[in-house]
């Protein structure tokens, strides 16, 4: 009988690096915290170099890993290049790429600019941009690698109008086109790299409110959820370390929905 891996094995990240972008944030420190304490090395970036510095001090150091803060803006897809050469520099390699980082846009449908709408989408750029860069060093290298995209369960379906009605804008439509381009983004990548060995899966939360969100939306979405409460971003991280990790080493191209059940309505 051949030998096969423990389950701790497989979810273990214990020899890989992890390059998390936007990863001092709301959803993002939680992210990084999960694959830190599934073993990983992770290179945390935000536009910020001392908010990189801060966001990796907290994390977990697993036996013969290291966590290391860069500077990288997804939202130049010009600079990205050298940001990763950087990545590549500081950690050695990149096992995993958690696209993460999200420039946001408050203004919904009834004001939203063209040119608003179009930077916004620019979001996406930098995560296929990224994304490449990976695929690219993986291949050269003829290693494995792991792509997860962050989508939305607002990727998937379009919102309720009532939960903000009176209370704070909508939510925005150039947010739910973005997020719906990446899932799709998603599978089409997967279908090109699967030869490859690269695998890319996208990972959408459902709501994931901050402590700041209004009082009074947060309580219309609660009614609208099956669950009846919004989420807490450590609910994201057994997520997130079962698609980097060789636990999904036979899923590709899928949207993992953490949504309290929304999108099962």
């Amino acid at each position: 009988m051949a030998v096969e891996p423990t389950v701790q094995e497989l979810f273990s990240l214990r020899g890989k690096v992890a390059l998390v972008t936007g990863g001092s944030g709301h959803l993002g420190s939680a992210l990084a915290r999960g694959l830190a304490e599934a073993g990983a090395s992770v290179i945390l970036s935000s536009r910020d170099e001392a908010r990189a510095r801060e966001a990796i001090k907290p994390l977990p150091v697993s036996e013969g890993a290291e966590h290391f803060p860069l500077v990288l803006d997804h939202m130049q897809p010009e600079s990205l290049p050298a940001a990763f050469e950087r990545a590549i520099a500081l950690a050695g390699k990149v096992d995993v790429l958690l696209n993460n980082g999200h420039e946001a846009l408050g203004a919904d449908w009834t004001t939203v600019t063209a040119e608003q709408f179009s930077h916004h989408l620019a979001n996406a750029t930098g995560y296929f941009e990224l994304a490449r860069l990976v695929r690219n060093r993986a291949v050269a290298q003829q290693q494995p690698a792991s792509v997860i995209m962050l989508g939305s369960m607002y990727g998937v379906v379009g919102s309720y109008p009532e939960a903000y009605e009176g209370v704070c804008p909508a939510s925005p439509v150039a947010y739910h086109t973005l997020k719906g381009g990446i899932v799709h983004m998603t599978r089409h990548l997967a279908v090109y790299w699967g030869p490859d060995r690269v695998r890319v899966n996208c990972l959408s939360p459902g709501p994931f409110p901050r402590d700041t969100a209004p009082a009074g939306m947060v309580d219309r979405l609660k009614q609208k959820s099956p669950m009846q409460r919004m989420g807490k971003p450590h609910e994201l991280k057994g997520a997130v370390v079962f698609l980097a990790s060789d636990a999904s080493s036979y899923v590709t191209g899928q949207n993992l929905l953490v949504d309290g059940g929304w999108t099962a309505w």
